[in-house]
């Protein structure tokens, strides 16, 4: 499924990390795309020419710490205050008052508190994988420790820096791969194999990434952009969004339990781990997001959503930016 993105423009634009580098198609209402960990501005390419022929500006950044975007050295540069602030900025950049924002992965919890916290700005909000869960409970870092019980969940196992950087840097493509593999519904590990989201004392990740096979979705000359980005930036800046959680729960107070009552979508797979570990937040959608205009779960579809089913996104996509009031 490689797709080869064409008409598009790449610009960069100022911001208070320094710069965001952006890509963009088409003309009209402005649909701002954030991605998720590992990924790039790359991971909506089958939905930019699409949003771009449906009558949309499509606009999918590098969030900061990735691609061509500035990658500031202070972990703490990567607050979620700061990743809204950037989105905001990119809206005024380009010329508008306000934009609907989607998001995948740490993209959706980024999309969500944008909404949240710039309602003026940002007029509805799509959510990919990761169900909104409004900020409350214990600190996050004692919750992560809490799940890996006698191993370490991967949140915890990201929090040292340069502990996984030292895992991934080495061998940055066949590292992805693995991850890519190990999330995706084709070829996750099957219900009895290890959780390749839990880490083995004195192990590593990718002792329980799948080997051998690309999904369906990742072509090899894909997989050569990932990892070539990553080559190029290293993978501090990224794993930096990791580190900040509980910088996040202090920030966000004000906000502790608040809805998100912007028209809404989520979209999620059914193999997803995100969408069965989360489960009561879904549920709990019509007090979290009294907007929601539609909710679906993908069956056999796991955690890359967007590639992994782009036309059945799309269509979703394009129906609910379709009913939005104008």
């Amino acid at each position: 499924m490689t797709l080869h993105v064409t008409d598009v423009t790449h610009r960069l634009v100022s911001s208070s990390a320094g710069r965001i580098h952006l890509v963009e198609q088409g003309t009209g209402p402005l649909v701002l795309l954030v991605h998720g960990f590992p990924e790039s501005w790359y991971s909506w390419r089958h939905q930019l020419p699409v949003l771009a022929a449906a009558g949309y500006r499509a606009v999918a950044i590098d969030v900061r710490g990735y691609g061509r975007s500035s990658k500031p050295a202070d972990t703490a540069a990567y607050r979620m205050l700061d990743l809204v602030e950037d989105n905001a900025e990119v809206v005024h950049a380009l010329g508008e008052e306000s934009a609907v924002i989607v998001g995948h992965d740490w993209g959706a919890a980024i999309a969500a508190n944008s909404a949240l916290i710039k309602p003026d700005v940002f007029r509805a909000v799509g959510l990919l994988s990761v169900p909104y869960a409004p900020r409350g409970g214990p600190r996050p870092s004692e919750v992560f420790t809490q799940m890996g019980g006698d191993e370490e969940f991967y949140v915890s196992y990201f929090q040292q820096p340069g502990r996984a950087e030292a895992e991934i840097e080495p061998d940055v493509r066949g590292w992805l791969a693995g991850l890519y593999a190990a999330l995706s519904g084709d070829t996750q590990p099957g219900p009895d194999a290890a959780d390749p989201h839990f880490v083995s004392k004195g192990g590593m990740m990718r002792d329980r990434f799948p080997a051998g096979r690309l999904p369906a979705w990742l072509g090899e000359s894909d997989l050569d952009f990932y990892a070539g980005e990553f080559e190029r930036t290293g993978l501090a800046g990224a794993l930096h969004r990791y580190r900040n959680m509980d910088r996040d729960w202090e920030d966000l107070a004000v906000f502790d339990g608040a809805p998100v009552v912007q028209p809404s979508l989520f979209i999620g797979g059914r193999l997803d781990a995100s969408t069965t570990w989360l489960a009561d937040a879904i549920n709990a959608y019509p007090a979290t997001l009294p907007g929601l205009i539609s909710s679906h779960l993908l069956d056999d579809c796991g955690h890359w959503i967007q590639q992994e089913r782009p036309a059945e996104v799309n269509q979703i996509l394009t129906d609910w930016l379709a009913a939005l009031p104008a």
